[in-house]
C-alpha cells in the first residue's frame, strides 16, 4: 500500500511536472527554481514539493543557494532531489526482483557472464530492428529515454579543442540488480546497449561508471567524431 500511495501521489499534474523536473537536475532544487521552471507559484511549488517528500519520492534538506556565508548570507533554503528508495507496484503482488538477484547469483557462481552477455547483444538487436544505425547522440537520447535511463547530453573539450559531446544516463534500470552484482550486470548494461547501438555506427556504447549514474556512457565513434 505504501508504494501505491507514493505514486498516487502523482496523479496531480503539477505534482508530476514538479517532480520531473527536480529528477531532470541530478542535482538539488529549490522552491524558487522549480516554481520558475513550471510555470507555478512559489507557494504552490513549496506545497506539492513537500507533499513528495512526504510520499518519499524525493529527499529534502536545507543549504544556502547564494554560495556565501556568515551575516548577511541569507537564511538556508529547503532544497529537494530524487529519493534513493525504489517503487514500484504490480496488481496482484509479483517478486521480480528476487528472481533476478537469484538469477544474477547463479549466473555469476556458474561463470556465465560471457553467455549474459552474448545473449543480451543479441536482445539489443532485437529491440533495433531493422532501423538504420543510430545516426547521433540526440537521436540516442531518445532512444535511452524510451527505455527509462534518464539521458542527457554531456558537453565538454575534446582532446582537439573541439567540442566533445556524450550522452550519460542518471538512472540504471537495473539498479537493484547491480547494486549486488556490479561487474556481472554492468557488462549485460554495457551489451545490451552494443546491441541496440552497434559497435561500427555512428555512435558507440562504452564502459565509464560514474558514482550515481549508469554505469555506460554512449558517445560518437571516434571516425564520426569529427
Amino acid at each position: 500500500m505504501e508504494d501505491i500511495d507514493a505514486i498516487a501521489a502523482l496523479q496531480d499534474p503539477v505534482r508530476r511536472r514538479l517532480y520531473e523536473y527536480v529528477v531532470g537536475q541530478g542535482r538539488e532544487v529549490g522552491r524558487n527554481e522549480a516554481a520558475e521552471a513550471t510555470g507555478v507559484a512559489r507557494t504552490l511549488a513549496a506545497h506539492h514539493l513537500d507533499k513528495l517528500a512526504q510520499a518519499g519520492l524525493l529527499d529534502s534538506g536545507s543549504r544556502r543557494l547564494t554560495g556565501r556565508s556568515g551575516p548577511g548570507a541569507g537564511r538556508p533554503a529547503k532544497v529537494y532531489t530524487r529519493a534513493r528508495a525504489e517503487r514500484a507496484v504490480s496488481l496482484p503482488a509479483r517478486d521480480y526482483r528476487t528472481a533476478a538477484e537469484l538469477l544474477a547469483e547463479a549466473a555469476e557462481e556458474a561463470g556465465l557472464d560471457a553467455g549474459l552477455c552474448a545473449a543480451a547483444r543479441r536482445r539489443g538487436e532485437v529491440l533495433r530492428g531493422a532501423a538504420a544505425p543510430c545516426p547521433d547522440l540526440e537521436e540516442a537520447a531518445r532512444m535511452l529515454a524510451a527505455r527509462g535511463y534518464e539521458p542527457y547530453l554531456e558537453a565538454g573539450e575534446g582532446a582537439s579543442g573541439t567540442a566533445a559531446r556524450a550522452v550519460r544516463m542518471r538512472n540504471c534500470p537495473f539498479h537493484a540488480v547491480a547494486e549486488r552484482f556490479p561487474p556481472l550486470v554492468c557488462g549485460m548494461n554495457l551489451a545490451l546497449l552494443e546491441g541496440l547501438f552497434g559497435t561500427d555506427g555512428p555512435v558507440r556504447a562504452r564502459m565509464d561508471a560514474r558514482p550515481g549514474e549508469c554505469c555506460v556512457v554512449i558517445e560518437a565513434s571516434k571516425n564520426n567524431s569529427g
